[in-house]
């Protein structure tokens, strides 16, 4: 049976327990509006440690003021129930509380935390970074499980753990897709019937272009292509569509080594991000 907790000491308590034990612990931070994504990662979890928690709040200091923080789909009993139909978990962390009324530390992050996000949201990696290494503190797993489809964050989380010697390894779950590509995310609900299908253009598109890359077009000629192809079913509003270095995220202006391609747009008034692999392929290995 699954456990749920919204204190701290609560928490303690039960880690407590565990650790005695000698249980390797994991975490999956959520912010809920859990989907199969979501349970993708709890069950990378389970498959490395002996007890999992997941946790359950929606961070306020990550939105800024223009941003959908008071309308971010949250139904706590919908999402435990889903929890407890898949076993997903040991326990649930629903904070209560998580920063004091005289809060007033934060992390401030820069390296791969700049560029792409940090250029429409400056505020964001700062609110994650906070928020992260206070559930690190609290829980203090052996493990955390982030998902590839927040792709500079979890470069901004492996920095954190590498920059301050946090004794916790980050493993990363794959991005999990609807049938058409659209990369799974809780704000998928947002869109309209319309928009949904608009969406779902998204992930072929980032294919077209890095086949493009890999058939020698330029960088800029196929991220121009992949714009132009955006624009044509309806997508005209694009915060970054960019090839970037997989470990740095430094953007690259000419493809000869692995890349990621990175997205982030509107579809209607909901922004959405995706992202996937560029491999390198060598001229004998694109022909043969």
């Amino acid at each position: 049976m699954i456990k749920f907790v919204n204190s701290v000491q609560d928490l303690h308590a039960c880690l407590l327990r565990w650790q005695q034990n000698g249980h390797r612990i994991g975490l999956v931070p959520t912010m809920g509006g859990l989907h199969e994504g979501h349970l993708s990662l709890l069950s990378l979890a389970k498959a490395h440690c002996d007890k999992v928690v997941t946790t359950i709040y929606v961070n306020p200091t990550q939105f800024s003021a223009t941003e959908d923080f008071g309308s971010y789909p949250r139904n706590l009993s919908d999402d435990l129930q889903t929890l407890s139909n898949k076993n997903a978990c040991d326990l649930v962390y629903c904070p209560q509380q998580m920063y004091l009324d005289n809060h007033a530390t934060q992390i401030v992050s820069s390296g791969v935390a700049l560029r792409l996000e940090a250029d429409s949201r400056p505020h964001f990696f700062n609110g994650v970074a906070t928020i992260i290494l206070k559930l690190f503190n609290q829980i203090k797993p052996d493990v955390a499980i982030f998902g590839e489809k927040d792709y500079q964050q979890l470069m901004v989380i492996k920095q954190l753990v590498r920059d301050l010697d946090l004794q916790v390894e980050i493993i990363a779950g794959h991005i999990q897709r609807e049938k058409d590509g659209l990369a799974m995310s809780t704000r998928n609900s947002y869109l309209s019937d319309n928009e949904r299908k608009t969406a779902s253009n998204i992930y072929r598109i980032l294919q077209k272009t890095a086949r493009n890359l890999q058939e020698n077009q330029s960088v800029s000629e196929a991220i121009n292509a992949g714009i132009l192809e955006l624009n044509s079913v309806g997508i005209n509003n694009i915060d970054y569509f960019s090839i970037n270095d997989p470990n740095t995220l430094e953007p690259i202006a000419k493809f000869n080594s692995d890349a990621r391609m990175l997205i982030a747009l509107y579809v209607g008034t909901t922004r959405l991000i995706d992202n996937i692999a560029v491999p390198f392929l060598s001229e004998s290995r694109i022909h043969s």
